[in-house]
């Protein structure tokens, strides 16, 4: 199974980063000096990905304009001898193929993903949630491509999370076949620590076969009226096999306060430019 198209769902309303996400892109917030996106779609280029997708909603120009080209601004930094700028400026907007795509109504990651259909054609696709940075030498999307080549089969992004968390996760009941690879059983979307088969939880990386828009198609809206991703799964698995990989690397959950903090400080002292400084600060607040 050859994976060559990503999809990145974008389209979301980021409660959980108001009042800023009422004017801004949650995707658009900061890590240091690039948007949240951009780490997101650098990691499945390193994978090896050439095309990509993604779903947008009402307010998320900002998206298309951060990865277009900026003469204007380019022409400045030209004329200014700026020319470490102007290469990072000029590498944003030749990154790789990026197309567009609106979801007009907030129906869920599901519906969201319904929109791709067209643009996938018929083959397997990445999927990377838009406000989840994972770190990692080998890319995290990357490494769910390699079982899927290798099982032929769609994979899901896992990691252990503590049993109190479950609720916020959907979470894989399944058969570890080898270290860190499990054969899935069932999928539970946000059980109680009492219900939950396991603590192991779905993370926002999947690769996905395209029969998986039949089965959202026919997926009742759940909670909230949206249309879960994880239900459409769950009932792929009467038919074929299907995998969780545990990712190794240093995931950020920048869609919620406290992850968008911790990400920025984190990857603020991987940064030879900022390291020092940082580590300086920091020490002074102890």
């Amino acid at each position: 199974m050859r994976v060559r198209k990503a999809v990145i769902p974008a389209a979301g309303l980021g409660t959980r980063m108001l009042p800023i996400t009422k004017s801004m892109p949650k995707e658009m917030l900061p890590i240091v000096d690039r948007p949240v996106i951009h780490y997101v779609v650098e990691e499945a280029i390193r994978a090896g990905i050439d095309d990509i997708l993604i779903i947008t909603g009402k307010g998320k120009r900002a998206i298309e304009d951060y990865f277009d080209r900026s003469f204007e601004l380019e022409y400045y930094l030209r004329e200014k001898g700026k020319v470490d700028e102007l290469k990072q400026i000029e590498e944003i907007g030749e990154m790789v193929d990026i197309y567009y795509v609106r979801q007009k109504k907030p129906l869920g990651l599901g519906d969201a993903i319904l929109h791709a259909e067209k643009h996938v054609n018929g083959e397997p696709f990445a999927v990377l949630l838009g406000d989840d940075i994972i770190i990692s030498q080998n890319p995290a999307i990357g490494q769910l491509m390699e079982v899927a080549g290798r099982r032929d089969a769609a994979v899901i992004g896992v990691e252990e999370v503590p049993f109190e968390l479950v609720g916020r996760y959907g979470i894989v009941d399944g058969e570890e076949v080898e270290d860190g690879l499990y054969r899935i059983r069932a999928l539970v979307e946000k059980p109680s620590p009492e219900e939950a088969p396991s603590n192991i939880a779905i993370i926002g990386r999947y690769v996905l076969t395209p029969d998986v828009f039949d089965a959202l198609k026919e997926t009742s809206p759940g909670k909230g009226g949206e249309i879960q991703l994880t239900d459409a799964l769950g009932a792929l698995l009467k038919g074929r096999e299907m995998f969780a990989k545990r990712i190794t690397g240093k995931r950020y959950d920048v869609g919620s306060k406290a992850g968008f903090i911790r990400a920025n400080i984190e990857i603020s002292l991987t940064r030879e430019d900022l390291r020092e400084e940082v580590a300086r600060y920091l020490t002074k607040q102890r």
